[in-house]
């Protein structure tokens, strides 16, 4: 119901000049609509009062004639032409769902075992939850107790976001507390980096009321901030009551809270959307155009006679070629088919159909496919297909080439936050294989064998070292690239406690 009424609100005409045919419809209607009751109510060759008593059945009740579908079928038409739409086409390399923020209470409060096995637990089964039903969305997460730190930026890959927070407790942090207001911060530091936008979900027992002034609105630009209460019902919420306009979700044992956190954060997409004057509009007069057919179908109604003039449409368009073309092809262009198939997740197809290359490399990407998606990014000449480039060949652990493609979109478009954030990350990455395979360097020389483990090395640091399965091990050697990186020993726990204690000192975020 929510949907509807923000549909309604932001309801925009692309082509209004055709609402002046509403006015010459209604016209229409009401002349021939006119002249056809008076000729019921006054037969020729009758008398009045004669036909009144011949009339069986109650005379005033005026029967469908064919002018009432004909004028409605030309309403809707006009309506539909008028280019009716409530929403902005949304870029289609950025995530199409509304960036979220995930800040974290992680304080000793949150150990309470009132909320089985203990809240702060169960916060993060519900969180892991959200990001799983959020698949393709770009998801961050912040934990905060007497400070705030940045755990994993924003990302599209839920398995970061696993092991963070599994590794999450109040051990890690500096100091015991729940200073959400440097949390809002920090988030909305972290919203600021996406051109999306997105909205903020607290997740915690109650509020300082120290913090209630932080989340009092600013302004039409901030982003929205949920809060979902990770603790039983009617426990005391603290300065929650405080916050005006806070979307408040109790913690469920069901999936209804995820519903309405989901809900809040598309609404807030959605009204992100309209203010943005760099997207186009999305037609969707068309859906009016498709509650008319049923009307002229109606035509073929006997002693219709309007009823030949779509069997003459039909036949025009009969011709050889469309007659062992799809059906579908028929009613829907291949952009269209595709756009079908990519929002019911079946990216593999959409990719097979969509023309527009930029949705074609997308829906390829979203299925896997990197190498594909990259060779079709590398064939278009704008900083969005460099960067989708990039990202399709950092998926496929191409290094290398997806740090010439940041660097190619930064060129293209300087004030490009995205492509500068993944291109520092790329580095890392690269740096941090080529460092981990120097200190494991066993020295040893070898060929190349189908199973082994070979990484982008164009640096030539370190030596490539290569270790065969023997059936004298007691343990196979590491075959693919993701059990090689398992190997190394790192204690998640230990790393946050690290980084957060440098960060509390007044080392960077």
């Amino acid at each position: 119901m929510d949907a509807v009424l923000d549909a309604l609100g932001a309801l925009h005409l692309l082509r209004p000049w055709w609402l002046l045919a509403v006015p010459l419809i209604g016209l229409l209607w009401w002349r021939v609509r006119k002249r056809t009751d008076a000729g019921e109510t006054a037969p020729d060759g009758i008398a009045p009062h004669l036909a009144e008593a011949l009339t069986v059945g109650d005379g005033d009740a005026r029967r469908v004639e064919v002018i009432d579908l004909v004028c409605l079928a030309l309403l809707l038409l006009a309506l539909a032409a008028s280019g009716s739409t409530w929403s902005r086409v949304p870029n289609p390399l950025l995530a199409q769902t509304a960036p979220l923020v995930v800040a974290l209470e992680v304080s000793p409060s949150m150990e309470a075992p009132d909320l089985p096995p203990y809240r702060l637990e169960r916060a993060k089964f519900k969180i892991l939850d959200l990001v799983d039903r959020r698949a393709g969305a770009r998801t961050a997460l912040i934990a905060y107790g007497s400070t705030a730190h940045r755990v994993a930026p924003l990302t599209e890959d839920p398995n970061i976001l696993r092991a963070m927070l599994e590794a999450l407790s109040t051990e890690v942090m500096p100091g015991e507390g729940d200073n959400a207001t440097a949390a809002l911060e920090l988030a909305r530091a972290e919203l600021a980096k996406s051109e999306t936008p997105g909205a903020i979900l607290f997740v915690l027992d109650e509020l300082n009321a120290a913090d209630a002034a932080a989340f009092a609105p600013q302004g039409e630009g901030d982003a929205p901030v949920i809060f979902l209460v990770a603790a039983p019902a009617g426990s005391p919420t603290g300065a929650l009551d405080q916050v005006a306009g806070a979307e408040v979700i109790q913690l469920s044992a069901d999936d209804s809270d995820i519903d309405r956190i989901e809900a809040a954060a598309a609404s807030a997409y959605r009204a992100a959307l309209l203010g943005d004057e760099r997207l186009d509009w999305d037609d969707r007069g068309w859906m009016l155009g498709w509650l008319a057919m049923p009307l002229v179908l109606i035509w073929f109604r006997r002693g219709w006679s309007v009823r030949w003039a779509l069997a003459f449409a039909l036949a025009a368009g009969l011709h050889p070629s469309a007659a062992r073309a799809d059906v579908i092809d028929w009613f829907f262009t291949p952009d269209q088919q595709g756009m079908m198939a990519y929002r019911g997740k079946d990216f593999r197809a959409a990719g097979e159909v969509f023309l527009d290359p930029m949705w074609r490399a997308l829906s390829m990407f979203r299925a896997g496919q990197y190498p594909e998606a990259a060779d079709v990014y590398s064939r278009l000449d704008t900083a969005a297909a460099a960067f989708g480039e990039g990202m399709a060949r950092t998926r496929n652990r191409e290094y290398r080439p997806a740090i010439a493609a940041y660097e190619r979109a930064l060129e293209l478009q300087p004030d490009f936050p995205e492509a500068a954030w993944n291109l520092e990350v790329t580095k890392a990455i690269l740096d941090y294989v080529e460092a981990t395979r120097e200190a494991g360097d066993t020295g040893e020389q070898g060929g190349i064998g189908a199973d082994d483990v070979v990484f982008d090395n164009e640096a030539a640091r370190g030596e490539e070292t290569v270790k065969e399965y023997s059936e004298k091990d007691d343990v196979p050697a590491f075959t693919t690239a993701d059990q090689w990186m398992r190997s190394v020993d790192t204690d998640m726990g230990d790393f946050l406690r690290t980084r957060f204690l440098q960060e509390s000192a007044g080392g960077s975020e």
